[in-house]
């Protein structure tokens, strides 16, 4: 499986971005894909996922209440729509597919970084 993850910038503190990850190849329904981040300096964190078969979406603490994950049904792809962005979310968020709702994950794609200026 590939992943390919898009939509990442510079947005200021309180601004909104939404990413994307597109996934080729069969993604099992008892799949969880996701996104995991990591802000520099630090490891890399789980953010949110869901089960693709349906069932459930899954966020950390952190990102509760202003992130939502979402997919495009019919289409092998994730959304990632994040309100509300502080600093502390700046970071590369990378696109996961794991057999748990919060990792560790089996596949990766490349990254896409995330800026939020204060």
């Amino acid at each position: 499986v590939q992943l390919q993850a898009s939509g990442g910038g510079l947005v200021q503190a309180g601004g909104s971005l939404t990413l994307a990850c597109v996934a080729s190849g069969r993604i099992f329904s008892s799949s969880f894909m996701g996104w995991f981040r990591q802000a520099p300096g630090k490891e890399r964190e789980f953010v949110a996922s869901l089960k693709w078969g349906g069932g459930g979406t899954y966020y950390a603490d952190s990102v509760k209440g202003r992130f939502t994950i979402s997919k495009a049904y019919g289409k092998n792809t994730v959304y990632l729509q994040m309100n509300s962005l502080n600093p502390e979310d700046t970071g590369v968020y990378y696109c996961t597919i794991s057999q748990y709702t919060r990792g560790p994950y089996k596949y990766s794609g490349q990254g896409t970084l995330v800026t939020v200026s204060s």
